[in-house]
């Protein structure tokens, strides 16, 4: 019975133990299936995977000759390009030397040139001197002949002088007196009109005539302006009131040339002898129609015209010699004797009758900065309050003027007095409104923004006036100019 009970428990553990072991083969067989399957994913996957690596390999070989190809076909390229350049940098050196030859040809010839316009000059100055020379060898031939006509004919002579003087005397005053009324119609007229670049592209239609007309003016002033200047020898024996007309004519004739005069080389002698003239005056000893030994007996007689005290005729000649001299110790003295003159109503209407600003602005330049102070100053008298200030306002609203101011504003080189004066006129020409697309057309505007911006506070006058010009552009509030003018204080 024992034995029976031991082998009954001996045959319940085997039991146990072989159910463990089931358990423990079933698990492992799920395992293993759960292996095979994830083998079977792997396997799977891998060949996916050389596929696309069979692929990639077979688009990578593709992309290779096509770059190789690529490559081939830019390195043929970089061949005939660099062939190319070549070529070019030797044409290049082949045009570089003929340049360099022909630049070499131009100064040669430009030295030349030179050479020859100084022989020019000196051989147009031989034939001036041998023209007066010629001129006063005639008259002294005729004083000559004159002479020895007296001494055969002594009696005869007495009576033909006693008829003489009656006669030719009043006769050379009328025809001066007829050929000055000429030149005041002629001036009136014609001269006189001069237009301004805007007014020629604001008047189309009449610009044909104009532009028809200008060059046969010119020819004929530079045909009698040389004759005019030969004239005023014989002024200190002419009517004191006929030189006006005289020195009119010359100033309307010079104006009509204007800025052509540098351009003819014969006129600028004629010009600087007429500025001369002017500026010191005629005076002659003796009367040109008698002999030379009466004339030595007779008094001197003279014709003041800069140094007149006929006002009209006074500012025509300090006109003809700002236009015509080029000595600065002559201008500054022509710029003295108009800013005095500008003082006075009269000389303000003549300032503006003369249509005297491109005369003026012509000396704005920062190379003359003697003269620029004086020139302002000349121009300063005119913004007076005044009946002439509106007429000299528009006078100064046109491009040429702002194109100055915009010069002159540009460099670093004015004085602050200087820079005062062109503030004050721009001043009185921004309170146009028309002439803010001036300012705007020429960027005045932005230079007075950046003068205000870096000028010294203590410069107040001329931070007052770069407020007051920006105030009135626009471009400056009234709450941020009474702050700047508190902090100027």
């Amino acid at each position: 019975m024992q034995f029976k009970i031991q082998l009954y428990t001996q045959k319940q553990r085997e039991s146990s133990a072989q159910q463990e072991y089931a358990l423990q083969l079933q698990k492992r067989e799920c395992s293993l299936t759960e292996q095979e399957a994830l083998l079977f994913k792997h396997e799977a996957a891998l060949a996916k995977i050389r596929g696309v690596e069979e692929e990639v390999h077979t688009k990578f070989g593709v992309i290779k000759e096509q770059h190789e190809a690529e490559v081939k076909q830019l390195t043929e390229a970089l061949r005939e390009i660099t062939e190319e350049n070549r070529r070019l940098k030797s044409s290049f050196d082949s045009l570089k030397e003929v340049n360099d030859s022909l630049r070499k040809q131009l100064s040669d010839v430009t030295d030349l040139n030179k050479k020859l316009e100084g022989q020019a000059r000196k051989v147009q100055a031989r034939l001036e001197n041998l023209q007066r020379k010629h001129e006063f060898s005639m008259v002294r031939k005729s004083n000559d002949l004159c002479q020895v006509m007296k001494q055969s004919k002594p009696v005869k002579q007495e009576k033909v002088m006693a008829t003489s003087k009656t006669a030719t005397l009043p006769l050379n005053s009328q025809v001066y007196e007829f050929l000055t009324c000429l030149m005041d119609w002629i001036t009136d007229q014609d001269l006189s009109k001069i237009k301004t670049q805007e007014e020629r592209e604001d008047s189309h239609k009449p610009m044909v005539t104009w532009s028809s007309k200008k060059p046969y003016t010119e020819e004929k002033c530079m045909k009698l302006l040389p004759i005019a200047a030969e004239q005023l020898q014989w002024m200190p024996y002419v009517n004191p009131k006929l030189h006006m007309p005289v020195i009119k004519f010359i100033y309307w004739s010079i104006r009509q040339l204007d800025t052509d005069i540098q351009q003819h080389a014969t006129m600028r002698s004629t010009m600087r002898r007429l500025g001369e003239d002017i500026f010191k005056g005629i005076v002659s000893k003796g009367n040109p129609d008698s002999s030379s030994e009466q004339s030595t007996g007779c008094k001197s007689k003279s014709a003041a015209f800069f140094k007149s005290s006929c006002m009209p005729l006074r500012f025509l000649s300090t006109l003809i010699v700002l236009k015509t001299v080029t000595q600065v110790d002559y201008l500054a003295q022509a710029f003295d004797s108009l800013r005095i003159d500008l003082k006075t109503d009269e000389g303000k209407a003549l300032f503006l009758e003369y249509q005297c600003v491109p005369v003026v602005l012509s000396h704005l330049k920062v190379s003359s900065r003697g003269l620029l102070s004086s020139a302002l100053d000349g121009l300063l008298e005119m913004t007076m309050e005044s009946g002439s200030l509106q007429p000299f306002l528009e006078a100064c609203s046109n491009e040429s003027f702002f194109r100055t101011c915009s010069v002159l504003l540009r460099s670093s080189k004015l004085d602050i007095p200087v820079l005062e004066k062109l503030c004050v006129i721009l001043q009185k020409l921004s309170r146009i409104k028309s002439n803010k697309k001036m300012f705007e057309l020429f960027a005045l505007h932005q230079m007075l923004q950046e003068l205000r911006r870096t000028i010294n506070p203590d410069c107040t006058f001329l931070c007052i006036n770069l407020n007051s010009i920006l105030l009135n552009l626009e471009l400056l509030k009234s709450s941020s100019l009474a702050s700047s003018l508190s902090t100027s204080h």
